[in-house]
């Protein structure tokens, strides 16, 4: 075996799919199931809409080209969807910041147009009004998160070992040999942690840090209605909440309809560690955002919610790539709310670093040692 991947969300399934590609023998071990962690909570989103230029926008450009290969190698597998994500500004002081922010965004490669008041009406007829215009952005996209997770891990032909928790890494004179789960120990000279959320767990089980946190967000799910939301669409001010550092509830609309009817609403963000408890305070906030950018959408019903936790890291870019202070321990979590989206790029990398090639993107800024100080 050449390596050992924690975690079979979508990020770990994306590390052992191009591993496998790369030739290698491949393990991946979960403690719960697939896509039963952050993954399973997600909506899918595919986005390059909320990312200012720079590494993480680069990641996120390279990771939509793969998306759309792997739609094309596994047809339907991943219930790809490009919708395109429709970013609307309420003022004319929102609308200008989102022309200097789209003005990066065009100099790194992503396409995006501006839309006046009538381009958004004929872009969205439900959308209300009274906007002072937003920007349209045709590579924003969709995939269903758990099924993209599984099918991606199937498509690797790794083993797996599921419901089985690491409780040891295997080190050798400072260096990695393998891992100890609740049934079995696992030898391989590369362990690669994608435990989301509990990437620093895992991290500490090798004698090392990565100062990774929960951060929890809602999301609610409508009754099935016909097509009243067509892009993946939100207010300008979800960009600030994404990059913000803030522990405190924060709660922007991002509406979005499903093929299936329902419509999709999210998104808070809170730290409050692991705590699972209902917060009425954020529905409440989702449901009065939503319906001011749809109104169409006051009376509808709201059959559930869900939520889960964003592995968030301080400075909001992911850790990937070989740990210098553990060798044979690499890393691959912290993706926060972006680990759909930026998968495949992260297991291109990943599978770069077990093989000693050449990288897709310059790998430095992932660095997980970055945090050391």
């Amino acid at each position: 075996m050449d390596v050992v991947i924690i975690g079979a969300g979508v990020v770990g399934a994306a590390c052992a799919y191009y591993a496998s590609r790369s030739g290698l023998s491949v393990t991946v071990v979960d403690r719960g199931p697939v896509a039963g962690g952050t993954t399973g909570a997600g909506e899918g989103n595919l986005l390059v809409s909320d990312k200012e230029a720079g590494p993480e926008l680069d990641l996120a450009l390279l990771s939509a080209r793969l998306w759309r290969e792997l739609s094309a190698e596994l047809p339907g597998a991943v219930e790809y969807e490009p919708k395109g994500g429709l970013v609307v500004a309420p003022d004319e002081t929102t609308l200008k910041a989102l022309r200097h922010f789209a003005e990066g965004q065009r100099a790194a490669g992503v396409a995006c147009a501006e839309a006046d008041p009538a381009a958004l009406r004929e872009l969205e007829p439900h959308l209300a009004p009274g906007q002072a215009g937003g920007f349209h952005y045709p590579q924003d996209a969709q995939v269903q998160p758990a099924l993209a997770a599984a099918r991606l891990l199937k498509a690797s032909g790794a083993t797996v070992h599921l419901g089985e928790e690491v409780t040891g890494i295997l080190l050798e004179r400072g260096t990695v040999t393998g891992v100890r789960t609740s049934r079995r120990t696992l030898r391989a000279p590369a362990v690669v942690n994608a435990s989301g959320t509990w990437g620093g767990r895992i991290a500490e089980l090798a004698g090392t840090v990565l100062p990774v946190l929960p951060r929890r967000g809602f999301v609610l799910v409508t009754e099935p209605l016909p097509q009243v939301v067509r892009h993946k669409v939100y207010a300008a001010d979800y960009i600030a909440d994404v990059a913000s550092d803030s522990a405190a509830l924060q709660s922007s609309a991002v509406v979005e309809g499903t093929p299936s009817g329902p419509v999709l609403i999210g998104a808070t963000r809170e730290r409050v560690g692991f705590d699972r408890t209902l917060s009425t305070d954020a529905l409440r906030r989702l449901a009065g955002q939503a319906a001011a950018l749809f109104p169409v959408l006051a009376d509808v019903k709201v059959m559930r919610a869900y939520h889960g936790f964003r592995p968030y890291l301080p400075d909001h870019l992911p850790a990937i790539g070989p740990d210098p202070r553990v060798p044979g321990l690499l890393h691959a979590c912290g993706h926060e709310g972006a680990g759909i989206g930026l998968a495949p790029g992260t297991g291109l990398l990943i599978a770069a670093a077990l093989t000693e090639t050449a990288p897709p993107v310059p790998p430095a800024p992932f660095r997980p040692d970055r945090f050391a100080s």
